[in-house]
């Protein structure tokens, strides 16, 4: 730090990312109650530790190569100028070097590093819900590291890194992550429940659906209220809180320090402060009328709400993004009920329209909104329009999200370690735990008798 100014800006940009972290994590409490009041209470055990384990899994193949693909991928590979791999840039993200460790050069390498690591843990979160009460853990933790250390790693390098391929080539734009981290993350979660299947007992002999309601809607109410205020974190952490013209190579005009948006354009937390709050509003309000007032899609439909209107939530009017929100949760609230009479799909939390439709949706709206603007502030990247916002869309629901999932799947259940056997999904997901602790209670209670005796 060579002054002042250069030491406050450091210590500065460090803190703020340690608290958007510690705000993030805030997420992940809140899909755990969710997915518990979501789930019936034989499964309950088994539904937290599947959520919680992802955690360490994530974290520690995250460490090792998943951060290193972000900088290294930007390319494509080979899609922009034939340039490939970007190894020089990825030389400070291998773990072996020393911006992965302690030091006191570096201040921003891992909290940086950590923002990056809570939406992995939350593009795995998303998929954990649609999954409930069926699938095994092990396979669970096999897909979850899939999508949090490579899948959705990829696609931030290509089209949520200011050098990134599908931001120059497409035009593509999406400062708050409706493709990034939920159109993967829906599409991911729809590619496992093709080959899974739906939960026993949740269609009729005639096809229909049955309702299975939450066994809480106390815990799925608070949790996606946590899940709101985790949000908070997450579009604070998708900014740079303060930078120099000149650390961007000259292409913010005039001499004022600013925030950014991930592409390095201006922007400030009022704006999305302004933004945030309408969506979430708009949303709020569409689920409450398109559902009829059930609780469960209405809160459900405000985080629907702030998805959609995020890919243009740094440039959208207040207005636009209530609106955007609204129109995204109608399109989404009968998206999910039509695939689940067509196809017979069972997303046990709505995950697939929530986060992937009104993701997808999101960008499809953007690239119309938007048309015209510019994705990035370098000069010729291409300007945000439908075309390329399609594209981007496909590539995030579609090749990264729904294909890699449904292979991997489908590998898995060949050899059976998909699903759980019918036996022990009728019986409870948790009934070996509990045979378990009664095996112990009956020796505690056969050691006590015969001390009696």
């Amino acid at each position: 730090m060579d002054t002042n100014i250069d030491a406050l800006t450091t210590i500065f940009t460090e803190f703020y990312y340690w608290v958007t972290v510690v705000m993030m994590f805030l997420i992940h409490v809140g899909f755990c109650m969710y997915e518990v009041g979501a789930s019936r209470r034989r499964n309950h055990m088994h539904t937290l530790m599947k959520n919680t384990m992802l955690i360490p899994l994530v974290t520690i193949s995250f460490f090792f190569f998943g951060w290193w693909i972000y900088f290294a991928f930007p390319n494509g590979p080979f899609i922009f100028e034939g340039k490939g791999l970007d190894y020089a840039a990825a030389t400070a993200a291998r773990p072996w070097d020393p911006s992965m460790g302690t030091n006191l050069s570096d201040h921003i390498s891992g909290v940086f590093w950590a923002a990056f690591l809570l939406f992995s843990w939350t593009a795995a979160s998303i998929v954990s819900g649609s999954v409930i009460e069926r699938i095994r853990s092990g396979a669970f933790w096999i897909l979850a590291v899939v999508i949090g250390s490579v899948a959705w790693i990829i696609d931030a390098s290509w089209g949520w890194h200011w050098d990134g391929w599908m931001v120059k080539i497409l035009g593509y734009h999406d400062a708050y992550a409706s493709g990034v981290i939920h159109a993967i993350a829906g599409g991911f979660a729809l590619g496992i429940l093709v080959v899974l299947g739906p939960r026993l007992g949740k269609f009729r002999e005639d096809g229909t659906p049955r309702d299975i309601p939450p066994h809480n809607p106390w815990l799925v109410t608070i949790g996606l209220f946590l899940i709101y205020t985790g949000f908070w974190g997450f579009y604070a952490a998708c900014n740079v809180p303060i930078i120099s013209p000149e650390a961007i190579g000259g292409q913010i005009t005039g001499v004022t320090w600013t925030a950014t948006n991930i592409y390095l354009a201006p922007t400030t937390l009022s704006a999305i402060t302004f933004n945030f709050l309408m969506s979430l509003s708009g949303g709020l309000m569409a689920a409450y009328v398109v559902s009829k007032g059930d609780s469960f899609w209405t809160y459900s439909g405000g985080l629907a709400g702030i998805i959609t209107a995020s890919a243009g939530n740094d440039l959208y009017h207040p207005i636009q993004a209530m609106f955007i929100a609204a129109i995204g949760v109608v399109i989404i609230y009968k998206m999910h009920y039509w695939v689940e009479r067509k196809f017979k799909i069972d997303d046990a939390v709505g995950a697939v329209a929530v986060h992937g439709y009104a993701g997808f949706v999101g960008l499809i709206i953007a690239g119309f909104v938007l048309w015209g603007q510019p994705s990035s502030p370098y000069e010729g990247y291409a300007a945000i329009n439908p075309l390329g916002m399609f594209i981007g869309a496909v590539i995030m629901f579609g090749v990264l999200g729904f294909l890699p999932a449904y292979i991997i799947s489908k590998i898995l259940n060949g050899m059976g370690l998909l699903r759980v056997p019918h036996k022990v999904e009728l019986e409870g997901l948790d009934f070996e735990a509990n045979e378990a602790y009664q095996a112990a209670v009956n020796d505690v209670i056969a050691a006590e008798t015969a001390m009696v005796k």
